[in-house]
């Protein structure tokens, strides 16, 4: 049928083809502004194929990669930013997109967690609580820089079968930062001294931190965003190789 094709290569085609054949769930947000019906079964198939060929969570470099390449075949203008861009990391219909992943061991459904949101630099940064004021007005500067963000979510892995998700964090939700308790935690061994920006709503309930990371990488971390403040706009469910058996 293939004739052009070695042995090796009809054989990957073959995997290709099964994965393509087996069950999996795709689910759309019908009020999602992002994600259309076309956008979803481009975005389901990629992550599908990504697990022929690797039991690791679909990686940031590679979602940008699809969101770029997925938007354009569905018929939506997109452009990535340039390498190393430190605001955006994708125009879409001429709105800016920061782009997040998440895939811990110990991730949990209800709430969200950026490891690594973004860099803190080498600004004043020591033991005095006021420090965490000047980080905390970096994190304000960096948000300037783009519209959404939105965070592909792997919320069950192999060999419990995947799925995935994608979670948009409003801004509006980041931005009440401003009226957040700043603590610095003066027991860590760490140099600078860790910090948090604790943010709670009227009621006294905890909304999300921020957590300023002393460590070598020097980075701001946003931890326990509950997801009911978020926009969930699709979810992706498949078997994990370990759980299926061929007929």
């Amino acid at each position: 049928m293939l004739p052009e094709l070695s042995e090796s290569q009809l054989g990957w085609i073959e995997e290709i083809v099964k994965q393509l054949r087996r069950a999996h769930t795709y689910e759309r947000n019908e009020q999602s502004d992002l994600v259309s019906d076309c956008l979803l079964q481009e975005i389901g198939d990629a992550l599908r194929l990504h697990h022929c060929f690797s039991r690791e969570p679909f990686s940031k470099d590679k979602f940008e990669y699809l969101l770029e390449r997925a938007s354009n075949h569905c018929g939506v203008r997109a452009e990535l930013a340039p390498k190393g861009n430190p605001g955006h990391d994708i125009t879409i219909s001429g709105v800016k997109f920061s782009l997040k992943t998440q895939a811990d061991k110990s991730i949990k459904r209800n709430s969200v967690l950026i490891s690594k949101f973004m860099e803190l630099g080498k600004g004043q940064w020591g033991d005095d609580e006021k420090d965490l004021i000047g980080l905390r007005e970096r994190f304000f500067t960096h948000m300037k820089s783009y519209d959404r963000i939105v965070v592909l979510r792997t919320v069950s892995k192999a060999p419990a079968g995947w799925e995935y998700e994608l979670v948009e964090i409003p801004k509006a939700l980041l931005q009440r930062a401003s009226g957040g308790t700043l603590r610095m935690m003066h027991g860590s061994a760490q140099n600078p001294k860790p910090g948090y920006c604790d943010v709670r709503d009227s009621k006294g309930d905890l909304l999300f931190q921020l957590y300023f990371d002393g460590g070598t990488e020097r980075k701001l971390q946003i931890k326990a965003i509950n997801i009911e403040n978020c926009i969930v706009h699709a979810r992706w469910s498949f078997p994990a190789d370990d759980l299926i058996t061929e007929s």
